[in-house]
């Protein structure tokens, strides 16, 4: 495996917390400490456009493809939803005035995680809130979705995995996944394994039809493990970490394939927190502490 880092994308005046994919292949969103939305096209580095200006940190976006509206969580307040193609806010609503750690999209629902634990469903044509969901009262920090058995994987800061029915919300599971807050959860691109990790530096994966019974265990990184990403084609996932280094593995085997750090490639000197690879591309999107969005050539 050929790692190569095509470019490094500077403007951030603080730490990049979320990475999202954009209308076309090449396209992708940024934002973080400092509030900024950057629209960004991997063929034109020099010319980040600011999207958006938001008075808080951005801990989560999302991108709704069919609307091509952008979701923005801004700390402490609510929801944003902007249209891409001109920049106007198509509605807002106040949801909170806690933190918000993810945003993810499905079936015209918005599902809003909250660092008091709850998780806010909303309708995505009516901007209206559907269900509150409450079952910790610790930080819920990431959301993924497995349409074959319709459920809903979440991972909070009291170290555990709760699987939801995605029909009627209801808690199906509580799996006792980590010795510390789970920052990440991600299905396999066939749904049969749910992988996870956190701040334990533990990568593990989870079978899916055993009852989410552990199938594997993998001291992964020195560090948390802020995030785990699959390529979008090849039977390929990266995770990243506090430790500074992002890792790809083989996602049949789960074997470790490269380790891209800054003595091998220049990768990022601090903590890499949000990764995103873009479909139809090579191109594995990284974002860090150090304010900086790479982008690595992975063939």
């Amino acid at each position: 495996m050929l790692v190569e880092k095509f470019d490094t994308f500077s403007g951030h005046r603080d730490c990049v917390y979320a990475l999202e994919k954009g209308n076309s292949h090449n396209q992708f969103f940024s934002s973080g400490g400092d509030g900024l939305v950057v629209r960004w096209n991997v063929n034109q580095p020099d010319t980040g456009e600011l999207f958006a200006k938001i008075p808080t940190s951005v801990y989560a976006l999302a991108f709704d493809e069919k609307r091509n509206h952008l979701w923005i969580g801004q700390n402490f307040d609510g929801i944003q939803v902007l249209d891409i193609m001109n920049k106007k806010e198509i509605g807002s609503l106040k949801i909170t005035n806690t933190s918000i750690f993810v945003i993810k999209l499905f079936d015209n629902q918005a599902f809003v995680g909250l660092s008091d634990g709850t998780i806010v469903v909303i309708d995505m044509e009516l901007l209206s809130i559907r269900k509150h969901i409450k079952a910790s009262d610790k930080s819920v920090r990431t959301i993924d979705f497995n349409p074959v058995t319709q459920e809903i994987a979440v991972g909070y800061s009291d170290f555990t995995v709760k699987i939801f029915d995605l029909t009627d919300f209801s808690l199906k599971l509580v799996v006792e996944a980590h010795t510390n807050s789970v920052f990440t959860v991600k299905y396999s691109p066939d749904y049969k394994f749910l992988l996870t990790g956190g701040r334990d530096a533990h990568l593990k994966i989870w079978n899916v039809s055993g009852n989410y019974q552990l199938q594997q265990d993998i001291v992964a990184h020195l560090f948390a493990i802020n995030d785990i990403c699959f390529h979008p084609d090849l039977s390929l996932f990266a995770t990243c970490s506090m430790d500074k280094s992002i890792k790809v593995w083989d996602s049949e085997s789960f074997k470790l394939k490269k380790v891209i750090d800054k003595a091998r490639h220049a990768s990022h000197g601090t903590s890499v927190n949000k990764l995103l690879w873009l479909k139809e591309s090579s191109f594995l999107i990284s974002g860090s502490d150090d304010r900086n969005v790479s982008v690595w050539k992975i063939a």
